[in-house]
C-alpha cells in the first residue's frame, strides 16, 4: 500500500485538532507549518 497525501491528511488535521485543544497557543504554528508544508508539496518539491 502506498501512502500519498489523501492519506495523511485526515490523521494530521485530527492530530492538529487535538493539539490546539490541549494547548490553544500552538494554533500559529501549526496553520504555518501546514501550510509551509502544503506549499512545497504543491510545488513539487517535496513529495508525498
Amino acid at each position: 500500500m502506498t501512502l500519498s497525501t489523501a492519506h495523511l491528511q485526515p490523521g494530521l488535521a485530527l492530530l492538529a485538532g487535538v493539539l490546539i485543544l490541549i494547548a490553544p497557543r500552538l494554533l500559529n504554528y501549526i496553520v504555518a507549518l501546514y501550510l509551509i508544508v502544503t506549499g512545497v508539496a504543491g510545488l513539487g518539491l517535496l513529495r508525498f
